[in-house]
């Protein structure tokens, strides 16, 4: 099954620069624009029951690492969504199974999976925690194009600043579904981001901030909740 959804938030145009504020500012937020993309195959059909999943996060690159915040928001819109789901948090899982996940240790593609069960200790220990999903974040966000000025000063009647400011955020995040039962990839989601933020300063600066990453993680979460949940 292959799906694919466009979400469109917020994405106003640009105003004159005489005004130098995007729309959003009435909503104290910058603009943003997400895509997410879906494919899935082997999707239960009736949830998951009482098998738990696990989400983790990609860090053996040595130019970025996958946020941990972003991960645990991930995994908490999963399970706030529906709480028939049970989502270990990523601390708990790598630490029980330690050293087999840490960045150096950690399995990269699905034919790595039938090595690590034949580690005692790991297929012990997923049993245990009954894991039949484990999930792989890769990505990151990115801050670029910045641009404008603002001079801050102090004087006889006090201080403040002036200026305007405006920069780019872009998230860019790749969600893998393992299925530990059929030791195979069944799914891969994949969001962008792209936020425009500003920073007005009248004496005061007052930012106004694009949710981006927030942006990606209702996307992905919401995608990922449709494959693991039976409610959706």
């Amino acid at each position: 099954m292959i799906a694919r959804n466009l979400l469109r938030i917020g994405a106003w145009a640009r105003l004159p620069a005489a005004l130098g504020l995007c729309f959003g500012i009435i909503l104290t937020t910058g603009c943003v624009t997400s895509t997410v993309d879906e494919m899935v195959f082997n999707e239960p059909v009736e949830g998951i029951g009482d098998a738990t999943v696990v989400i983790l996060g990609r860090r053996h690159a040595s130019d970025y690492e996958t946020e941990p915040d972003f991960i645990d928001c991930v995994g908490k819109h999963i399970a706030s969504r529906d709480n028939s789901i049970t989502v270990i948090s990523e601390l708990d899982f790598v630490n029980s199974l330690y050293p087999w996940f840490e960045p150096r240790t950690a399995p990269l593609h699905p034919a790595d999976i039938e090595r690590l069960l034949q580690q005692r200790p790991v297929a012990q220990r997923l049993e245990e925690l009954k894991t039949e999903y484990m999930i792989w974040i890769d990505g990151a966000t990115v801050q670029s194009d910045s641009t404008g000025t603002m001079t801050c000063g102090i004087g006889p009647g006090g201080g403040g600043c002036f200026g305007f400011g405006t920069w780019s955020n872009d998230s860019d995040y790749e969600a893998v579904i393992w299925d530990f039962t059929d030791r195979a990839e069944v799914g891969r989601v994949n969001t962008t981001a792209t936020g425009q933020s500003y920073m007005p300063a009248v004496v005061i600066p007052i930012p106004i901030i694009a949710p981006v990453q927030g942006t990606a993680c209702d996307g992905i979460g919401e995608q990922l909740l449709q494959f693991l949940s039976a409610e959706y």
